[in-house]
């Protein structure tokens, strides 16, 4: 990012194949929406071109990219007047191929995980999939929203609360799902 801020914007390209990736996934379970994460991707990287000067070399590239990510998602839904969507109908969804029980009922967990993380607030959504999607460790995300790492602790018990609650309230309370301790879950969806 160094170089494309200092003038070689061919570089942009070397950026986009590394991280577009992830931006994509991030933004595809902020939104639920393929299409509209498909088009975000590439107003990400446009605007990474665009504001490639506030790029400073004190924190971590992907917090700046994931800023970037965030304030595109939110032009997007504030320009469309458009609350975030609860479909999934456009988030991979578990092959129609019959499978064993097992498996049809972790499929079927996956499936109900996705929906209440859809239907979850957005802000706690989105530390969600930060953390235990993409990794970030709570200081990083701290850096990303620009308050302290207690700040994060405490948004992200009360987020995964949120996110438990609204699983047994779609599965009537009677599907166990301990989404704290179900990372390998959350990943999948």
């Amino acid at each position: 990012m160094r170089a494309v801020r200092d003038g070689d914007v061919a570089k942009l390209g070397v950026l986009f194949e590394r991280h577009h990736r992830p931006v994509f996934e991030f933004l595809v379970r902020m939104t639920g929406d393929r299409m509209a994460a498909e088009d975000l991707v590439q107003d990400v990287f446009v605007r990474m071109l665009k504001y490639r000067a506030t790029y400073r070399d004190v924190g971590s590239f992907e917090t700046w990219m994931f800023r970037i990510a965030r304030n595109a998602r939110a032009d997007y839904f504030q320009a469309r007047h458009a609350v975030t969507l609860v479909s999934d109908a456009g988030v991979d969804a578990p092959s129609a191929a019959p499978a064993p029980p097992t498996a049809l009922e972790r499929a079927e967990e996956v499936d109900q995980l996705r929906r209440a993380l859809l239907l979850i607030r957005d802000d706690r959504r989105e530390l969600i999939v930060l953390a235990r999607y993409r990794g970030m460790k709570y200081e990083q995300i701290a850096e990303l929203l620009d308050v302290d790492v207690g700040t994060i602790k405490v948004r992200m018990h009360r987020a995964m609360k949120e996110l438990r609650d609204t699983f047994l309230r779609l599965t009537g309370g009677n599907q166990p799902c301990d989404v704290t301790t179900s990372p390998r879950v959350l990943r999948t969806i």
